[in-house]
């Protein structure tokens, strides 16, 4: 006969989750306050595909990081929209279009997931972040309560897992 676990014999005694709210994002030139979510970094393996007579087999190709998604409040005092511009400008300036160099315009960007007590308990290196699309929202006449906020994606070139 099959036996039946009871709950507490399934779950670890000291069991306590990662949670999306507990994290800091620092990116030069961006108060760490103005976030608002944010993507943990994603990779992707390309498979190579080695035909043999009538079956195929398969291995690891190449291997990319995938964009990571940002979202940020934009107050009016400190004003997100103008220290996303001043990273951008770096890239492209508008006024001359004149475009920039990469050792200026890539940043380091550290990700860092909390205990409940505030203490690191995951660390990201992010190498070579860049903003690739910034949306600064839309505005409405019908809707006066909702905060504007900025979607940022970034292209980085690496990203490691420290701990």
């Amino acid at each position: 006969m099959a036996e039946v676990l009871d709950v507490k014999d399934m779950l670890p005694n000291r069991f306590e989750p990662k949670r999306k709210n507990r994290w800091l994002l620092r990116i030069e030139g961006i108060d760490a306050f103005l976030l608002n979510k944010a993507a943990r970094p994603s990779i992707e393996t390309e498979e190579v595909e080695i035909p043999f007579i009538n079956s195929r087999r398969y291995v690891a190709g190449t291997t990319k990081f995938g964009e990571m998604s940002i979202s940020l409040h934009d107050p009016i005092a400190p004003s997100g929209a103008q220290q996303v511009m001043e990273w951008i400008r770096l890239t492209f300036e508008s006024v001359s279009g004149r475009a920039g160099y990469a050792d200026f315009y890539k940043r380091n960007i550290e990700l860092v997931l909390l205990d409940p007590v505030g203490t690191t308990i995951e660390n990201w290196m992010i190498a070579g972040a860049w903003i690739k699309t910034a949306n600064f929202g839309e505005l409405d006449y019908a809707s006066g309560a909702e905060a504007q906020m900025i979607e940022l994606t970034i292209r980085y070139d690496n990203a490691v897992l420290n701990y």
